[in-house]
């Protein structure tokens, strides 16, 4: 099944990754004829009250992933940095999920206080979740954090089976980024930002959805409600902002 993942990874046609936060959602989409669906921290974070990307919600991870691969899709799943700066426990966690019928991670070296992990210190975190039979995709927040040099962690990563970087939009950038790496580059796709023909075009070979189809969801809640409430008490409703949910949430313990 990971090689059937695999292959839905082509440069210049991408794969749209939808990234689903529970049961209910996965469902939807898997019912939608997704062939493949993600899963996003801050969905499965929020949902629990739990901080995102602080390491504190393996349990509820690895739960929604054994839950949702009987679904009939293949499922990556976003593990934050492995829940764990031990190689040797990464490395248990990702056969764990794998075991499950997982065919994928996501494994990201932003921290929560907003640095970056140690390049050799991911390295070894990406070489820990090899040999597993699932596709890593290694991810770097140097351009969501606004720290680091994205090329020289792409080029560290080298090793791994993907490279994923949030926060890069600029069409030229993106396209840069896929002539610096023979590995499949995956995208998260923004609002108002390039769409996905031109995405392909630039050599994207996955685009993620990450917190949007969350966010949305909450958005259509409040829209639904607005409708509801008395007519002079109606405001318009934005969506909320990935900093909007990760405010409301509590802080790492």
């Amino acid at each position: 099944m990971s090689e059937e993942f695999r292959a839905l990874h082509r440069r210049g046609e991408p794969l749209l990754l939808p990234n689903a936060w529970d049961y209910g959602s996965a469902a939807l989409l898997a019912r939608e004829g997704f062939a493949a669906i993600g899963t996003t921290s801050l969905g499965v974070s929020a949902v629990h009250g739990r901080p995102d990307a602080a390491g504190a919600t393996k349990a509820e991870t690895v739960a929604l992933a054994g839950a949702i691969t009987g679904l009939g899709v293949m499922v990556s799943v976003d593990v934050e940095g492995g829940f764990s700066d031990d190689p040797a426990e990464v490395a248990e966690l990702v056969a764990g999920l794998a075991a499950a019928g997982v065919v994928g991670v996501n494994l990201e070296d932003g921290r929560a206080d907003g640095t970056l992990r140690p390049v050799r210190l991911h390295q070894e975190i990406i070489e820990a979740a090899k040999g597993h039979g699932v596709f890593v995709n290694a991810r770097t927040d140097t351009c969501w954090l606004k720290t680091g040099d994205p090329s020289e962690r792409v080029r560290a990563y080298g090793h791994a089976d993907g490279i994923f970087v949030p926060g890069l939009s600029d069409l030229g950038d993106v396209a840069e980024l896929v002539e610096l790496t023979p590995l499949p580059v995956n995208i998260l796709y923004q609002p108002g930002g390039p769409g996905l023909d031109e995405l392909a075009r630039a050599g994207v070979a996955r685009v993620s959805t990450g917190s949007l189809l969350y966010r949305a969801s909450l958005w259509g809640a409040l829209s639904t409600l607005a409708a509801v409430r008395p007519s002079g008490s109606r405001e318009e409703t934005v969506m909320p902002s990935y900093g909007d949910i990760t405010a409301m949430l509590p802080g790492p313990r």
